[in-house]
């Protein structure tokens, strides 16, 4: 699982000199070969890391603050990245949303070695903090303003509570990628959660039949 062909988010730390994206390539790499060799998470040490990526511990200090911060990275690199919200409707931005967890189930699915780092990394009370506060709070947030929009704009009714309704569009597709593994993921399954939560979730016409 090389990650040769990604990059740390642009949001990651940055800290002293200019960074170099051959040497943070080269550190990620080197975690996952690591991995790829069946070291446990707990023994990864950043002294480790540094000798198998051919640099000094302080190059790794100057980019991450400890390992919490850097394994974190080397799961954002390994998975896909974070979609661009089309803004035209609620519905097709949480479409975007939904397939973008899809995507990264299926990631997940086909990866031994990324379903493996998933399970090690719950087991770390430290690392888990660190990949919910940089990655799993960011993506609620947005999924919330998304529908706050969709409020304001009309599109679900206003006394909807949000962060119920953020769980029921989410919801279904992490028992599907998470909780049920050999559930299938078809294509369309996005859309099929979408469409139908927002049916009981959008204004009722007032208009007499």
């Amino acid at each position: 699982m090389s990650l040769a062909g990604s990059r740390p988010r642009p949001d990651g730390p940055v800290r002293g000199r200019p960074r170099s994206e051959a040497v943070e390539r080269a550190i990620l790499d080197g975690v996952v070969k690591l991995l790829e060799e069946g070291v446990p998470l707990a023994e990864l040490s950043i002294e480790r890391v540094a000798r198998t990526a051919g640099v000094g511990k302080a190059t790794i200090y100057r980019r991450w603050s400890g390992k919490e911060e850097l394994f974190v990275d080397v799961v954002r690199a390994a998975e896909p990245p974070d979609p661009e919200l089309p803004g035209t409707s609620l519905r097709d931005d949480l479409v975007v949303l939904l397939e973008s967890l899809r995507q990264r189930g299926l990631v997940s699915r086909s990866s031994a070695i990324l379903h493996n780092v998933y399970a090690q990394m719950k087991s770390s009370p430290r690392i888990w903090a660190a990949y919910h506060a940089g990655v799993i709070a960011p993506r609620r947030v947005l999924t919330l303003e998304v529908l706050r929009r969709g409020r304001e704009n009309g599109e679900i009714r206003p006394d909807v509570d949000l962060e119920l309704a953020n769980d029921m569009f989410v919801g279904p597709m992490l028992v599907r990628t998470v909780m049920r593994p050999d559930a299938d993921l078809p294509e369309n399954l996005a859309e099929q959660i979408v469409d139908t939560v927002l049916e009981g979730l959008r204004p009722v016409s007032s208009t007499a039949s």
